[in-house]
């Protein structure tokens, strides 16, 4: 079985919520980084003590979350962690 993992903010990163989901703000650049995550990812989630599932389970309990759609969060946040957005914990 493999652990899913949490994430943290990179270095010099900074996360703000917009009506699309999030705007993630680096230094290293300074670029722009977008994750259309709508009302389900909250800048909170990237403090590193909830799995994706975990904080979907926790705020999202009006709403049917498709395994689709967590998929491609999945897909979206190992994007941003591979170009050093966020921080795997």
């Amino acid at each position: 079985m493999t652990m899913e993992p949490r994430y943290l903010l990179g270095k010099d990163t900074a996360v703000r919520e917009e009506d699309f989901g999030l705007l993630f703000y680096t230094m290293d650049g300074p670029r722009l980084f977008f994750l259309s995550s709508g009302d389900l990812l909250g800048s909170e989630f990237f403090r590193g003590k909830h799995t994706l599932c975990q904080w979907i389970q926790q705020e999202s309990k009006k709403k049917c979350v498709g395994k689709e759609k967590i998929a491609s969060l999945r897909k979206m946040l190992d994007s941003l962690r591979a170009k050093g957005v966020l921080i795997e914990c």
